[in-house]
C-alpha cells in the first residue's frame, strides 16, 4: 500500500467518514460509519483504525470537517464542509459547476468556479424538511428502508402533493394520506418531489451553472437524482464516492501542508 501522506476526517450528523491519501492525492483507504451519540469515542476509534492500517500517525497532517469537526482535538486544522466538498468534487471531476450536497442535518448548494473555487453558496440548516432527515423520518413512519425509498417512489407514475414545509406537519399529512387509502409508493413519490423542489429553490438562489453535481449520502437515492434532472433539465453528475467528498477535500487540504 502507498505511504499515507494526509488524512481527512468528516464528522457529520449522520455519518462519520475518514480517508487516507498518498503523495499524489489518491485515496488509499476509507472508513465510513453511522454517527454515534458519543462522537469523541468514535473519533478515537477511527484514529486507532487508521493507525492499524497506516502505522504511526505522527507527522501525518489531519484536517477535520463537518458538523462535529470541533471535537477532533488531534486535527492539524479544521475547514468548513462547504470548502471541503468543493475541493473534493473538483479533484475528482476536474471542473466547476453547481454542487448539491443533501446531508442528514443540512443541505447545501455550492457554486464552483472553473478553477475549483467556491463562488457562492446557500445552506439550509434551520429546518429538516430539506434534508436527509426528512426522508429518514418518513421512512421510519412508513416502515420502508432508506435504500428502498427511491426505487419505491419511482415504481409509480402518480404522486400526491405534500404541501407542508415542516417535517412534523408533513408527517401528519402522510398519516392522513394513509388513512385515506393513498398508496405508500405515491406518498413516497410526493415526498421526494417535495424535497427536490426545496433543493431547486436553493439552486436558483445560487444560480444554476452546469453541470449539476451531487454529493452526500442522499445522492445515492435514484428518485432524488431523476427528479432533480426533471426539475432542472440538467444531467446529474455523480462522483464515485458521493459520501466521501467532504473527507477527501479535507485530506487534500492536509496534503497541502
Amino acid at each position: 500500500m502507498s505511504k499515507i501522506q494526509a488524512l481527512g476526517l468528516d464528522v457529520g450528523s449522520t455519518t462519520v467518514k475518514m480517508v487516507g491519501l498518498d503523495a499524489e492525492g489518491e485515496m488509499a483507504w476509507h472508513f465510513l460509519e453511522q454517527a454515534e451519540p458519543l462522537l469523541e469515542n468514535q473519533i478515537a476509534r477511527f484514529l486507532e483504525r487508521a493507525r492499524n492500517v497506516t502505522g504511526p500517525l505522527d507527522g501525518i497532517p489531519l484536517v477535520a470537517t463537518g458538523y462535529g469537526r470541533g471535537l477532533v482535538n488531534q486535527a492539524t486544522r479544521t475547514v468548513t464542509e462547504i470548502t471541503c466538498h468543493a475541493r473534493g468534487i473538483y479533484r475528482e471531476l476536474g471542473h466547476g459547476g453547481t454542487l448539491v450536497d443533501i446531508g442528514g442535518q443540512d443541505s447545501k448548494v455550492i457554486g464552483i468556479s472553473p478553477q475549483g473555487k467556491v463562488i457562492d453558496f446557500t445552506m439550509n440548516d434551520k429546518c429538516a424538511a430539506g434534508t436527509g432527515r426528512f426522508l429518514e423520518n418518513t421512512a421510519s413512519r412508513l416502515k420502508v428502508s432508506l435504500d428502498r425509498m427511491g426505487p419505491e417512489a419511482l415504481s409509480v407514475s402518480d404522486e400526491v402533493s405534500i404541501s407542508s414545509t415542516c417535517t412534523v406537519f408533513a408527517e401528519s399529512e402522510v398519516i392522513s394520506l394513509i388513512a385515506h387509502g393513498v398508496s405508500i409508493a405515491s406518498i413516497l413519490r410526493g415526498l421526494h418531489r417535495s424535497l427536490v423542489k426545496r433543493m431547486v429553490s436553493m439552486i436558483l438562489t445560487v444560480g444554476l451553472t452546469p453541470p449539476l453535481m451531487l454529493s452526500g449520502g442522499v445522492a445515492q437515492n435514484p428518485a432524488i437524482r431523476q427528479m432533480l434532472e426533471e426539475e432542472t433539465g440538467q444531467k446529474i453528475i455523480l462522483p464515485h464516492y458521493p459520501q466521501l467528498m467532504g473527507a477527501c477535500g479535507a485530506a487534500l487540504f492536509a496534503l497541502d501542508a
